[in-house]
């Protein structure tokens, strides 16, 4: 038995090594124990799981498992994305468990467990399933088992948040690198379905994710890239492996932030949908947002890095946009998870709404805020966790970098240190190895790498 950890997103291990039959079948136990000790024998448990290697055979393991100890189990039929079957748990009244290592090498694999509210289950709720780790429940009756087809009732619901007929008519040019994901079969289903017209590529499920990464970023995705630059006028769309990260390349080529994501979804959202509530970001996420916010008129809530804490304040607040600068977001009305689906649709609105380029969407949000940022993050890998504590003991006491002064600190998670020019630097500790991942942000490029090297001067990197 190894030490099966529950980190910001469940539990992730190499296939074949810490994932095998065994552990599975331990976190199995420890989950149904939870579900009989929370809400007893009768609640549905709907189970789901993308295209990674072993991740079919890993989670019908679970479903076996769980049907003999008494469990109603509804199956996927496909692979799935995450966001699908959290939406499933929320309209089914159900405890789902995804089988996924979402964005990590294809070596991993992973599952979380989603509780019925169909966002991820908070530290509390994992801290127990971990303490059931070795235990069991004893029940003479078999449960029982179906294949779903989980895909219906989330397209039915997203037809209640997105304006299909005002995307067609708009025409945009669409490239959607399928990525290898789980979004195959989905996000390209429910634009043909509504009649709206697409190119596309890498429109199929690989294991080995095309030799590449399931992760939605400029360097995974160059021959999306390169595409739309050879073509002209496209905008270009992906997600990660389980689908609930969004990539998005604007019309030039070039990748599009997720704080810029948020930020003209959130005057979007606003302006053409009439939308009212709070921004919920993450200490990781942009001044822009802040700006944002405080320009729409919108309560700003800031929490922890990880959407564990975005989708606990979503359920405390129920805020027009909550999202967080890796890549995922929800809205209003929706699931307490992030949806890449649902951040690909709501760009494509937001451009039929305003007749726009998301070039141009970009460039009158600056005109709105009047002002930009640049971001970087540096990862320190350590020793051991004592010497992350003596980084962030350092980080917590500095006063100054270089000519800049230190004017304010943030311990939500980890240190944010405010500079005196309005740049911003985070210094947090990695949830499941001794690491520190350092975000910056300042209001130019070189004043972005002077604070890098400000940063490596002070001994923090």
């Amino acid at each position: 038995m190894t030490n099966i950890k529950f980190g910001t997103d469940g539990w992730r291990a190499v296939v074949g090594e810490d994932f095998n039959s065994e552990n599975v079948a331990l976190a199995t136990n420890a989950i149904a124990k939870y579900i009989s000790d929370n809400f007893g024998l009768n609640k549905k448990i709907i189970i789901g799981y993308d295209p990674r290697n072993m991740a079919d055979v890993y989670s019908k393991l679970c479903a076996d498992t769980l049907v003999q100890k008494g469990f109603s189990v509804l199956y996927s039929k496909k692979v799935i994305p995450t966001p699908v079957l959290a939406y499933s748990a929320k309209h089914l009244d159900a405890c789902a468990i995804m089988f996924t290592a979402s964005h990590n090498p294809p070596k991993y694999l992973g599952l979380k467990f989603i509780p019925d509210y169909a966002g991820p289950a908070t530290s509390e709720i994992t801290d127990e399933i971990v303490k059931n780790i070795g235990e069991s429940i004893e029940n003479s009756l078999d449960g029982s088992f179906e294949y779903y087809n989980f895909s219906k009732d989330y397209f039915k619901h997203l037809e209640t948040l997105i304006d299909f007929d005002r995307i067609k008519k708009a025409k945009i040019d669409i490239i959607f690198d399928g990525l290898y994901s789980a979004t195959i079969g989905y996000f390209d289903k429910i634009l043909k379905d509504h009649g709206i017209k697409f190119k596309s590529l890498h429109m199929k499920h690989d294991p080995n994710f095309g030799g590449g990464m399931p992760e939605p970023k400029p360097q995974y995705m160059q021959e999306l890239i390169e595409m739309i630059k050879n073509k002209h006028g496209y905008v270009g769309f992906a997600n990660d492996g389980d689908g609930d990260r969004y990539g998005v390349i604007d019309e030039k080529g070039n990748y599009v932030t997720p704080n810029e994501i948020m930020a003209i979804l959130l005057l979007h959202l606003t302006k053409n949908k009439g939308l009212q509530g709070s921004l919920v970001k993450t200490v990781g996420g942009s001044t822009l947002l802040d700006l944002m916010a405080k320009k729409t008129n919108t309560e700003l809530v800031e929490t922890a890095v990880g959407f564990k804490h975005v989708g606990e304040a979503m359920r405390k607040y129920n805020p027009i946009i909550a999202g967080e600068d890796s890549g995922g977001l929800s809205i209003q009305g929706h699931i307490p998870e992030k949806d890449g689906i649902l951040a690909n649709l709501l760009i494509l609105e937001a451009m039929a709404y305003e007749h726009k380029t998301l070039v141009q969407l970009q460039e009158d949000l600056y005109k709105f805020i009047g002002s930009k940022f640049y971001n970087d993050r540096i990862d320190s890998k350590l020793d051991n966790q004592e010497q992350v504590k003596e980084k962030l003991e350092k980080a917590e006491n500095l006063k100054e970098l270089g000519e800049h002064k230190v004017i304010r600190i943030n311990k939500i998670d980890g240190v944010k240190l405010y500079i005196d020019d309005g740049s911003w630097i985070l210094v947090r500790p990695s949830g499941t190895e001794p690491l520190l991942r350092i975000y910056i942000e300042c209001d130019s490029l070189e004043k972005l790498e002077e604070f890098k090297e400000n940063i490596r001067n002070a001994s923090i990197a």
